[in-house]
């Protein structure tokens, strides 16, 4: 739950509006555990949550931005959701459309658009026409786009006459339109349809939204090189160590990721 600016919240308190571990929160400079207080807003209980991470499927018309003066951008479609650095991992065109990832977590998407990590991308692909045994191979084998390097190898899968899915590891400029038209075909139509282990919901409408779950979550961070920890985990290395995470960074981060996995959704 957002419940607002900082004065906003410091407000709340002095109302009486919130409470820690059943008792009045007299002062908005009370310190509080965030893994062990119990918190609630108007007797509603309240989860502690670092980061936030969603899964929206981005429709055509949108740009993969977080401010833009003359379009619409994908964080602007989430509303009031869109706290305060939140941002899209990584970019889809503005007529493509499918699974994106936005998040203020910027470790986690720095690591997951590494250009080492190999993360999987695949792509629905309408194209202009049926590919050749030999276009399935250059596309495969990795082909030149125009780039100092060819492209890493990918995967195709052919699904109609004209619809392939395609699997690849880089993030070009353009990539899937000019690997097509590197064996003389057109993309008609693009959709991202999964990223890592994270697989679209295909429930989402275009311009919805949802948390991911926790599952998907651990998935995605696996794909990142994280090992995900729990909070309670995170709770007892606390007490073991004096009070401090023995790694101050990635186990409490984990931690705090996984300490709620609550929310709405933008459908």
């Amino acid at each position: 739950m957002n419940l607002g600016s900082r004065s906003q919240v410091k407000s709340y308190v002095r109302q009486g509006l919130v409470t820690v571990n059943g008792a009045l929160a007299k002062s908005p400079d009370r310190q509080v555990d965030e893994l062990s207080d119990k918190i609630a807003f108007r007797g509603e209980p309240l989860c502690y949550k670092k980061f936030v991470y969603y899964m929206m499927n981005k429709p055509v018309g949108v740009v993969s931005a977080t401010s833009d003066r003359a379009e619409h951008t994908v964080v602007s479609l989430l509303g009031k959701d869109a706290k305060e650095g939140i941002f899209p991992v990584g970019r889809l065109d503005k007529d493509t459309t499918g699974l994106l990832l936005l998040t203020d977590d910027g470790g986690l998407a720095h690591r997951l658009l590494a250009p080492r990590k190999h993360v999987d991308k695949t792509y629905r692909v309408t194209i202009a026409h049926i590919l050749a045994e030999g276009d399935v191979r250059r596309l495969e084998e990795g082909l030149d786009i125009g780039e100092e390097k060819p492209t890493l190898p990918a995967r195709v899968t052919l699904l109609e006459d004209t619809e392939i899915l395609l699997t690849i590891q880089e993030g070009k400029f353009h990539q899937v339109k000019r690997m097509l038209q590197a064996v003389g075909n057109q993309v008609l139509a693009l959709k991202r349809v999964s990223f890592g282990g994270l697989d679209l919901d295909e429930t989402l409408r275009p311009g919805e939204y949802r948390e991911l779950t926790e599952e998907e979550l651990e998935r995605l961070s696996g794909d990142a090189g994280v090992e995900m920890t729990t909070a309670t985990e995170d709770r007892e290395s606390r007490r073991r160590n004096g009070g401090t995470a023995p790694d101050s960074g990635q186990a409490t981060e984990h931690a705090e990721r996984k300490a709620c996995r609550t929310g709405g959704n933008g459908r």
